[in-house]
């Protein structure tokens, strides 16, 4: 179901071609990204989420941020679903690129609580409500570690109350919240929101992924998902357990870098990010290697 935006939707990693000219002297590879979306799309993921944080959405001009969303919805055309992300600092800010986005032909978005501002709860239903009035489905997120906003499982149930509002991507790490929030709040869909809890989460419920590794193992990140919400929980770990190593990175502060130098390792292009997000460190490195060896030896 296209309202429910479940399935393995990537949150896609932004390629930067070198441009003197453009800020930081990097501008979005389009055409490149355009291939990548494809490549998703055509190793079975549902669809593709641009402008999330992990498509660096914070560090791009305005024109390029719409610009990233119109290529993935030109790039998968019929064949997936775009859940755009749309996050801002304010509900005015939120809802205009909710509204470019139902202009351009997503299908959906992805929308964080106020993402420089402690909300309250008021403040919260308020930007959830704008969001929505772009008439898309929308697929909250709850970060509270980046946003320092909690959208609790009861605060859930109020925001699954506005119209338009479909589902949750869940990344508090707390596996626990899933039942409560079916309890709570039982139209709505719960997304696994971090790599490194999908296979728990899926188990209790949840109804997709919101992925972030998948940006370098597609295929197999879309039979992990088809083995867990068919219960075949022995395959489901044999698979799941080499990968959880790499997965733990989308769930650090340098997920965005870690990503990309999966996707360099096997043989993709990520590249460099643009600041604040600088380059890794070499104990970084180290480890990440490591971990990305694991995980493509026990896929061969």
């Amino acid at each position: 179901m296209t309202e429910k935006l479940d399935g393995v939707i990537v949150a896609t990693a932004l390629p930067y071609l070198e441009d003197a000219g453009a800020p930081a002297g990097l501008r979005p590879d389009l055409d490149r990204y355009a291939e990548h979306c494809r490549w998703l799309v055509d190793n079975g993921c549902r669809g593709v989420g641009p402008n999330g944080s992990l498509g660096e959405y914070s560090s791009l001009t305005d024109d390029e941020r719409r610009a990233v969303a119109r290529t993935a919805i030109d790039a998968v055309g019929n064949d997936g679903v775009v859940v755009v992300g749309v996050h801002g600092v304010g509900a005015h800010q939120a809802r205009a690129w909710a509204e470019k986005a139902a202009e351009d032909g997503a299908d959906g978005v992805l929308c964080l609580p106020p993402t420089m501002y402690r909300a309250n709860r008021g403040e919260v239903l308020h930007h959830f409500s704008e969001v929505a009035k772009a008439g898309l489905p929308v697929m909250v997120y709850n970060n509270p570690i980046d946003t320092k906003v909690d959208l609790t499982p009861a605060l859930l149930a109020e925001i699954a109350q506005i119209e338009n509002v479909v589902a949750v991507k869940e990344f508090s790490g707390d596996v626990r919240r899933i039942l409560e929030i079916r309890e709570l709040a039982p139209d709505l869909a719960v997304i696994a929101g971090a790599d490194d809890l999908t296979l728990e989460a899926l188990l209790m419920g949840a109804t997709g992924w919101f992925a972030g590794f998948p940006n370098v193992f597609p295929a197999e990140s879309v039979r992990l998902y088809d083995l867990a919400v068919q219960g075949k929980l022995e395959e489901a770990r044999a698979l799941y357990e080499p990968l959880v190593a790499a997965f733990r990175w989308d769930s650090r502060v340098e997920f965005v870098q870690a990503i990309k130098y999966g996707m360099d390792y096997v043989g993709r292009y990520g590249g460099p990010c643009r600041p604040p997000r600088g380059p890794l460190v070499p104990e970084h490195v180290a480890q990440l290697e490591q971990d990305m060896k694991k995980a493509v030896e026990s896929l061969r």
